[in-house]
């Protein structure tokens, strides 16, 4: 499976990233080839206006990013991250898949679609990992 051997071992290890963890962030599945992760929304991802702050988006997407690039190649760390907002979700729940776009000897390139409950896509993440 790539550095994880079970998802359980994944899961145990990402446990400690409390940021995306407490906001209720969660890692579904995972592969050599893909991640997917997934977010309950409530009233702590909304904004003055009520809509889902981009933050909270963010940090899905970014999650998804790491625990790819670390399945990939441990240990990886982010070295640039852009992230383009389409559209407001519409659903109760936010998926990210993350999937490796190029896997080269000291950078990987990864590419998270972020879409709602509704298959609504929401936003689009393209991660740079550095291989440390």
């Amino acid at each position: 499976m790539g550095t994880y051997k079970t998802l359980e071992e994944a899961r145990k290890n990402f446990k400690n990233d409390k940021f995306a963890t407490n906001a209720g962030v969660t890692l579904d599945e995972l592969t050599e080839e893909y991640c997917i992760c997934s977010m309950e929304l409530n009233d702590n991802h909304r904004n003055a206006y009520g809509g889902v702050m981009g933050g909270a988006i963010f940090t899905l997407a970014d999650f998804a990013f790491a625990i790819l690039s670390n399945n990939i190649h441990s240990l990886t760390v982010a070295q640039n991250v852009n992230i383009l907002y389409l559209s407001a979700p519409k659903g109760d729940k936010l998926i990210a898949k993350a999937t490796c776009r190029k896997n080269g000897r000291t950078t990987s390139i990864i590419n998270v679609d972020v879409s709602d409950d509704t298959g609504r896509d929401v936003a689009q993440f393209i991660g740079t990992g550095f291989k440390l």
